[in-house]
């Protein structure tokens, strides 16, 4: 269940991913593109066949989030948009080899920065959108949003960002018929989680507390940003859906 598993249509619009070549953003990227959708996804390598997967479906932009001006040259290169997905992100531990300092900066850059600069950098084009149900940003958070997490402190500072920053663009823009959302990811089976899932002991104890028992899929997250990018939640603006098996409330 890699990809996404529920039935939409956006047939015609025009769907950004940034951090779509892997994980989260590619099954979501495969799940818009399935429904119909133009998809332009985002990596930090020079071009989309530089990637194991195969993303000639989709069309491809370098991005370093991080960097302000190869954000605006991105948006730039959009002829409109529809849905954005601020996917694009890492967990680097802050170790002896870096500073708790340069290291928090830098996550916090990539979490919430960058999909506060993109938003703004895209938004007269989200403004003008005729999506039915209305355009819409929606940002990929973590448990980390609503747990402490010593060791990522800057990662789990800059997911919790993106819950507040979707409440505030939420508040801003709806009257401009752009609506913002969060989808907190749970404990998902990507790359980026793959440290945690080879170690068995930290492996069972997330089976153990989650109440279905099991890791998520990144289709089933992909999911749930298409339903909140669709007029089926045409009435869902600033809030965040927790998509994590029953992980957060089992304790």
């Amino acid at each position: 269940m890699s990809t996404a598993t529920a039935t939409f249509n956006f047939t015609g619009a025009r769907v950004l991913i940034t951090g779509g070549t892997s994980g989260i953003g590619l099954a979501t990227a495969r799940g818009f593109a399935d429904a119909g959708a133009h998809v332009t996804i985002t990596g930090t390598r020079e071009g989309g066949d530089a990637y194991d997967e195969d993303l000639a479906r989709f069309e491809y932009r370098q991005l370093r989030v991080t960097d302000n001006a190869e954000i605006k040259a991105v948006a730039a290169s959009l002829d409109g948009l529809d849905v954005l997905v601020n996917n694009a992100g890492n967990a680097k531990f802050a170790g002896p080899q870096d500073s708790v300092e340069s290291v928090f900066e830098e996550m916090v850059r990539v979490h919430l920065l960058s999909g506060h600069h993109l938003s703004e950098a895209c938004l007269e084009m989200l403004s003008a959108s005729t999506l039915p149900g209305g355009a819409s940003v929606v940002g990929i958070s973590s448990l980390t949003s609503f747990m402490a997490a010593p060791w990522v402190p800057g990662y789990g500072a800059g997911k919790a960002g993106m819950v507040q920053l979707a409440r505030t663009q939420a508040k801003l823009w709806g009257p401009l018929g752009i609506r913002s959302n969060c989808v907190t990811a749970g404990y998902t089976d990507t790359r980026l989680t793959a440290p945690v899932k080879n170690m068995q002991e930290a492996y069972d104890a997330v089976v153990r507390r989650t109440a279905l028992q099991r890791w998520g899929q990144p289709g089933e997250i992909a999911d749930a940003v298409m339903f909140l990018s669709s007029d089926r939640a045409s009435f869902i603006d600033g809030e965040t859906l927790i998509v994590d098996g029953g992980y957060l409330h089992s304790e």
